[in-house]
């Protein structure tokens, strides 16, 4: 890492070329304390805020919404009900992230971007090439807000993979007074979850932090295993008076989760949406390898090597891929932050935040697929004299990055003008490696990181360095009624890539474009209706990793392609009306997306081979649709919030390639197919009652059917889903002051169903094992405490 470069640019915050920021025109607070300072009609405090006085289509959840769900919970799970927002997962809480996905408007996960306080976290990826999931990086009851830009972030968001939009996360501040609060859960599947936090309170008048310690630990709700979490927050704020403020945040997590086994609609049909893998049947995992290696030597026309297990599958299965003996995910990290905001002048304001991210990861899978040869290193070094006929795979992450993030602000007169930008440098090292398994019994648990490898595939360094800046104003005229925004970015990101062990590719790579502008109008209408209008060009850069393209890919492939394969673009446009009286809220939105040079990934054979990926330049998506949303307080105990979004999203070209000759040769014809994990309509509905200490909710969430072929020929079917819950807590003095307790049910009708589509990626056409089954219907009950 050029530490260095970083070190340089904390120190000359105030130049105007290499400074970021979170924010366009208007500070991240500026659509809640926007709706408080105007809307005194709307009864306080809001959980949804349908971003009034944005000039984009924003809207933001709170921190009392997110207490409403099962503790512990995704804050992703938060904003599911938001309008264009597929957000999918395989547990209850959202935070399984093999499973994980959300999108926007047809951009898929990889293609938005994600920040805590205006620290980027990647594009949230389970391969952990640039950043970390939100589950790690914050502890839930720890989150103060999270906002959602559908169609496009603010010009300084750190992200270079906010092609279709933005969500930003942002933590709670400490508490003014001392306090201590505890909270316990136990619910289905021998969950349990404990929860702590101690506030100081200001201590002379200035300082003020809280640290927080989180134990999280639940049974696989079907198959075996165990998925289980610690975490760590800390975070410290001085108040400096006029000179301004300076924060430090502080996270530490430890995840380790036993996987659920990956499905196709032919599994489904034979085993049902309840297969998973059968770590609690070692012989019959090894049969399947041993039925394996049978099956090569029968090709080679060579003698069985297992001759009592033949060319049969083990009874009750009947493809290899149906059940693997075990997986897992282990994720460590540790993040942490320095934000300086500093008055430098009257109306010349400087923002500034530091931060750091150490990763180690390790994602496992026993496979049938290749053996342990003999004499291959135990767990403690010592040959294995009765090898298994399946071995231990694992993917290997430690990863290194670190960056400024900074913005020089200047008021004068109806001007706001800013200037800044992002530095940041990354170096992630990954590696494809194979472990020794003994026969009869298992002698290494998935959930625990590996040693003493028998064989590398391929091990490689990767380091990305990405240069942002951006410059805006935003004029305020008509007494403030038109507010005229303008402004653009450029980003520089270069990709090195060095293998060490193996046959994948190896060089640079760089996604490069200077000017990237947005423009947006704001007007006021009347004080309770407001119109909108945004424009947005954005580019996706390439990312670094022996386990994606294109450095998945061979050095002949990757060499033909580097200096001419297009990174991912989009312009959009889109324009709403906003509309609030009383206690309605109510907001509608039309948008047009033209996303250019749109690479489809082809994934080759079951995700347990291994092998690379395809990718091809699909040309252009066109995406169009509106999204509408209400929320109506209509006594003073109930609010009701709901949404609907249409969306069309659809392939404009054909995968084309040439021939020997020059001829244009089709690959797939994709002109004209709806974009894959991509639903036309969802709707989405809550009503919530909380009054005299009583609460209660119910949420409903629909979507229409998701393709997860490129052509469109096989699909899963749309699906409602409910939750609810139900709670007390004791608002008078005396011991009970501060004692809540909570009920929690999730999938309320128990239905069966595909939540996650594409966790092994996507092929042209035909069955894939890219499908895991959404929850049942489970039960939490929560006891809180504060003193």
């Amino acid at each position: 890492m050029r530490l260095s470069k970083i070190a340089l640019l904390a120190g000359s915050g105030a130049g105007a070329f290499l400074m970021a920021s979170g924010a366009c025109a208007q500070s991240a607070d500026a659509p809640a304390k926007a709706a408080l300072a105007t809307d005194t009609e709307v009864p306080q405090p809001d959980i949804v805020v349908l971003g009034f006085g944005q000039s984009r289509q924003v809207q933001s959840v709170s921190a009392l919404d997110i207490a409403r769900i099962v503790p512990g919970a995704s804050p992703l799970k938060a904003i599911e009900k938001l309008p264009g927002v597929n957000f999918q997962s395989a547990d209850a809480f959202g935070n399984y992230e093999w499973a994980v996905r959300i999108s926007l408007r047809g951009f898929n996960q990889n293609q938005l971007g994600f920040t805590l306080d205006g620290v980027p976290l990647g594009d949230m990826s389970y391969g952990t090439v640039n950043g970390l999931h939100i589950s790690r990086a914050i502890i839930s009851e720890n989150v103060g807000r999270t906002e959602v830009a559908q169609g496009s972030g603010a010009l300084g968001t750190a992200s270079t993979s906010n092609l279709g939009g933005t969500i930003q996360f942002y933590s709670d501040d400490p508490r003014d007074k001392l306090n201590v609060t505890g909270s316990g859960t136990y619910g289905s599947d021998n969950t349990w979850r404990g929860y702590a936090r101690i506030d100081s309170g200001l201590i002379g008048d200035t300082v003020k932090g809280y640290v927080s310690y989180d134990y999280y630990k639940t049974d696989k709700w079907k198959g075996y295993g165990e998925q289980r979490q610690q975490q760590v927050n800390a975070k410290v704020v001085a108040d400096l008076g006029p000179l301004g403020d300076i924060s430090a945040y502080f996270a530490y997590s430890d995840r380790h989760e036993n996987d659920y086994q990956d499905l196709s609609l032919d599994i489904i049909k034979r085993r049902g949406l309840t297969d998973d893998n059968i770590s609690n049947d070692y012989p019959t995992a090894e049969k399947f390898g041993q039925f394996y290696q049978n099956y090569l030597a029968y090709l080679g026309g060579a003698a069985f090597p297992y001759p009592s297990v033949g060319l049969s599958f083990p009874a009750g299965f009947g493809s290899l891929d149906d059940a693997y003996y075990d997986a897992a995910g282990l994720r460590r990290d540790y993040l942490a932050d320095v934000k300086m905001d500093a008055n430098l002048a009257p109306g010349l304001t400087l923002k500034t935040t530091a931060y750091y991210h150490a990763d180690k990861g390790q994602g496992s899978w026993i496979t049938p697929y290749t053996p342990t040869p003999y004499g291959a290193p135990n767990v403690d070094g010592t040959p294995i004299t009765n090898p298994a006929a399946i071995s231990f795979r694992t993917t290997e992450y430690s990863m290194h990055r670190g960056g400024v993030v900074s913005a020089l602000t200047y008021e004068s007169g109806i001007n706001t003008f800013e200037v800044g930008g992002w530095y940041e440098s990354n170096t992630l090292n990954i590696a494809r490696r194979y472990y020794g398994m003994t026969t009869g019994t298992s002698n290494r648990p998935a959930i625990d990181y590996q040693s003493n490898p028998f064989r590398t595939d391929w091990d490689g360094k990767y380091d990305t360095e990405t240069v942002q800046y951006h410059v805006s104003d935003t004029v305020k005229l008509l007494d403030d009624s038109l507010v005229l925004n303008g402004g653009w970015k450029g980003v520089r990101v270069i990709n090195n890539g060095q293998l060490r062990v193996g046959t994948l590719a190896s060089g640079r790579i760089e996604a490069r474009d200077w000017f990237q502008p947005q423009a947006s109008i704001l007007y006021h209408v009347s004080p309770s209706t407001e119109l909108f209008v945004d424009y947005t060009e954005n580019m996706r850069a390439f990312t670094a990793s022996a386990a994606s393209a294109p450095y998945a890919g061979t050095q002949i492939a990757f060499n033909l392609i580097k200096d001419t394969l297009k990174p991912e673009t989009s312009k959009t446009i889109e324009g709403g009306l906003r509309f609030r009286t009383g206690g309605l809220q109510a907001s509608a939105v039309g948008y047009y997306v033209d996303f250019s040079n749109r690479l489809l990934v082809f994934t080759n054979g079951s995700g347990i081979q291994g092998l690379p990926p395809t990718l091809n330049n699909a040309g252009s998506v066109h995406t169009y649709g509106g999204e509408f949303a209400v929320n109506y307080r209509f006594m003073t105990a109930f609010s009701l919030f709901g949404s609907y979004s249409y969306n069309s999203s659809k392939y404009q070209d054909n995968v084309t390639t040439k021939d020997a000759l020059g001829n244009l040769v089709i690959l797939s014809p994709t002109a004209g197919k709806t974009v894959v994990d991509s639903p036309t309509h969802m709707l989405k509905g809550e009503i919530v009652y909380d009054q005299y200490g009583f609460t209660a909710r119910v949420g409903a969430d629909y979507m229409s059917k998701r393709y997860f072929t490129y052509l469109n020929d096989q699909s899963v079917p749309g699906r409602l889903t409910m939750d609810a819950s139900i709670g007390y807590r004791f608002d008078g003095d005396g011991p009970l002051h501060g004692f809540s307790i909570t009920g929690n049910v999730t999938n309320l009708t128990d239905k069966k169903y595909i939540a996650t589509v594409g966790s092994n990626g996507f092929t042209a056409s035909g069955d894939n094992q890219t499908l895991l089954a959404g929850a049942p219907r489970q039960f939490f009950v929560t006891v809180k405490k504060g003193f």
